[in-house]
Order: C-alpha cells, then structure tokens, then sequence
C-alpha cells in the first residue's frame, strides 16, 4: 500500500483516531416503579405523619409569626393605651441603642469560651472512656450526670455549694492553701458563668468525641504502632484528623443549645460584669422594661441568628452523615 492509498484509508469514515466511537454515556438505572401495596404503605407513612407536623406548625411558627408583629408595635405595658404601628422603629433601636452590640459580644465571649473549654475536656475524658477498665459503664454514667441536670439546679449549685465566699467549696479550698475567699460571682461573674456552662455542656462533647473515637479503625492504629509511630505522634496525625468533622459538629451543636443560655445568667450575675447576653436582654427588655415591642424586636433577631448556626450546624450533619454512608 502507497502513502497516497494509506493516507485515504486513515482519513475514510471508521479508520483512525478521530473516528473512534464516541465513548457510552453513562445511564443512571431506571427507577422502579411502585407497586399497588408499596403505595398505600407510603400513603399510610404521610398520613401518621401529618399530626406531628401541624402540632409542630402551631407549636412553633405561629408565636414567631406573633413575634414578628409584637415587633412592629409600639407597645409598653406602662401605657397600654398608646398602643401603635411603630414600623421598624423597634429595629432601628435595637441596632442604634448600644445594648445590643454589648449582649452580642458577651453572648460570644460566653458561647465561644464554654465550646472551646467543654471540647478541650470533653476530648480528655474522651480518650480516658475510649479504654477498657474495670467500672468503665460506671464511670460513662457518672459523666454523662452534669448534662442531664437541669440548668437552673446546676446554677444554684455553683452559686451557693461551690463558689459561695462564706460556705463555698472552692473557697474552703482555697483557704488550705492561704488564699483569701474570692467573691466569685461578683469579682468574676463571666467566669463564673463560664465555669457552669463548661461543667454542664463538657459531657455532650465527650459522647460525640467518643463515637469519633470509637469509629476509628483499630487495625490502622496497630499498623501505625507496628511501623514505630508513638502514642502522641499517632494522636495528632491520625486520631485527631479523624475527630475533625466529629469536633465540628459538637461545636456547632453545642453553639446552637448555647445561644439559648439563660438560668446561669439570670440566677448568678442578672446579667451583671458583661454576662448580659442577648436571651437575657430580651428577657430584660420584656419583663423590666416593659417594652413589649423592643424585646419582641429582640427575639426576631435572637431567632434569625440561631437559625443561621442551625443552618450550618445541619449542613455539616448531613455532610457527616453522607461521607459515612459512602464509606466502604
């Protein structure tokens, strides 16, 4: 064959390169269709759940929505006969007056400091649980007690057994060593605040810390063990990569359940020495002065705010959960 002839061949329709033919396209598999007893079991399914929806409905967006107008009232129950349309006057108040800024910033001080402090700890006693030891179910109990408690009991507690200048157990501790009662929650009101809030949210850190834990590989620990990695060598360049999405989540949870802080607040300091955070501020507003509007002005922004950190808090979840599932 000449090159005349080998040139033709090459460049007729199917020959060559650049007739290949075009790869397949990738199908996605047809759905199956339901059948006659699959439908009425889905039917069935929406139908028992259509109660919890609508209680959940008239449970939740019907006061947010009687929120949002309190929000737009001119309303102070020192003068219940001036009673108006204010428009966005209670906003415009809410961003100008100073208090909000200032409860913000306390409400982050306060929130940060107690999620960073209660993963800290609660990633300790994580990898202490993680081990097998005689008492081991015990020992999870006894941790886990601080978080089922109620936030107003756990608040009485540090106010009066704890951290009380006359009777306190922290400052009869303190005495042993010659150190002067301290006036805890007057002298420190946001540590104060903080070292209830750590106590009480360090054990829901642990048990998210601890699933991670648990969900490692041990057979990647022991071929690391195996090949001369040390126990802190492995922690930070296996065990804590590994933690990574599960300390995310238990930070944007624990900012969600946060944000909401009250009874601490309200029973150690009334919002004293910059532990006046924004639900304590609504409450301030509403029930000292009597601004119905201003606080319901409050509680909309509060909500909006919690619903963005909810928001990421459930897209990270989800993230979680699809990584996990397509796991091998």
């Amino acid at each position: 064959m000449t090159a005349p002839d080998l040139i033709r061949t090459v460049a007729e329709p199917g020959h060559g390169p650049a007739h290949a033919a075009p790869p397949t396209s990738v199908r996605r598999p047809a759905k199956t269709p339901l059948t006659g007893g699959q439908k009425k079991a889905l039917r069935l399914a929406r139908t028992l759940v259509w109660p919890a929806i609508v209680v959940a409905i008239l449970v939740t967006q019907i006061p947010f929505l009687v929120t949002i107008y309190y929000s737009f009232q001119n309303w102070n129950l020192m003068r219940p006969g001036s009673r108006g349309f204010a428009g966005f006057d209670n906003y415009v108040t809410v961003f100008t007056g100073g208090a909000f800024m200032q409860s913000l910033s306390a409400t982050v001080v306060i929130t940060g400091s107690s999620i960073v402090l209660s993963v800290l700890f609660g990633l300790g006693i994580a990898l202490l649980l993680n081990r097998k030891f005689f008492g081991q179910g015990l020992a999870r109990t006894l941790v886990i007690t601080p978080f089922l408690m109620m936030p107003a009991a756990a608040a009485l507690i540090f106010k009066w057994s704890m951290l009380d200048a006359n009777v306190g157990m922290v400052n009869w501790g303190l005495s042993t060593l010659g150190v002067d009662p301290v006036q805890w929650n007057t002298d420190f009101p946001a540590l104060t605040v903080i070292m209830v809030l750590t106590w009480q949210y360090t054990p829901f850190m642990m048990l998210i810390l601890l699933a991670g834990l648990q969900s490692q590989s041990k057979e990647t620990l022991e071929a690391a063990s195996v090949d001369g990695a040390g126990p802190i060598r492995s922690f930070l360049h296996m065990t804590l990569p590994h933690l990574r999405q599960y300390i995310e989540l238990a930070v944007l949870l624990g900012g969600i359940m946060l944000l909401q802080v009250f009874d601490p607040i309200a029973i150690m300091t009334r919002g004293t020495g910059g532990t006046k955070t924004l639900s304590y501020l609504l409450y301030e507003r509403a029930f000292v002065g009597l601004e119905i509007g201003e606080a319901a002005a409050y509680g909309v922004i509060t909500v909006l705010l919690t619903i963005i950190v909810a928001s990421v808090a459930l897209r990270l979840l989800f993230k979680i959960f699809s990584n996990e599932g397509a796991k091998p």
